[in-house]
């Protein structure tokens, strides 16, 4: 009698298993598992990426499977040349508290605030997080690797410019 049923397919995300139980990728588990820990303990306090060259695309792909559902961590994978990945682990929860501190300190302050150099995702992160504040506005100065944002208090905020624009129309 011959078996004529599709082989079962396993999980999203699972590993295939031996009759024991341990997975086939005992020894990239190990390596990932410490990783994991390590990205960990560094992000913990740190609004700077943490920057991974020379994983494999399975454990590149483990790494972005782990923080897939956090909406504090973002993971993004970069082609650096043909043969060439670099994943990085950005704060995104981080970044953006320590932005709003920055722009609570602008405006307190009543003083532009330059944020340090940060890369294109982050910059973008910023200016996001910022947009919905009316009392300040950012811009990006500098080229290259000392592109930075500066914040500065906007003292009658974008509403009323707005508005002023409007009534200005008629």
């Amino acid at each position: 009698m011959e078996n004529n049923r599709a082989p079962r397919r396993r999980p999203h995300g699972s590993f295939r298993r031996d009759r024991k139980g341990s997975s086939f990728q005992g020894e990239r588990n190990e390596k990932i598992e410490e990783l994991l820990d390590r990205i960990k303990t560094e992000l913990m306090d740190s609004i700077e990426p943490i920057v991974l060259p020379e994983l494999n695309a399975f454990e590149r792909k483990l790494i972005h499977n782990q923080f897939d559902h956090n909406s504090e961590v973002v993971t993004k994978t970069y082609r650096l040349d043909e043969n060439t990945y670099e994943l990085r682990v950005y704060p995104v929860g981080n970044l953006k508290r320590f932005v709003k501190a920055k722009a609570d300190e602008a405006i307190s302050r009543r003083e532009k605030v330059v944020l340090p150099p940060m890369s294109s995702f982050e910059r973008f992160i910023v200016h996001d997080c910022l947009k919905s504040i009316e009392t300040v506005k950012t811009n990006s100065y500098g080229e290259g690797e000392d592109r930075h944002i500066e914040i500065e208090p906007d003292m009658f905020g974008r509403g009323l410019k707005r508005i002023i624009r409007k009534i200005k129309l008629f």
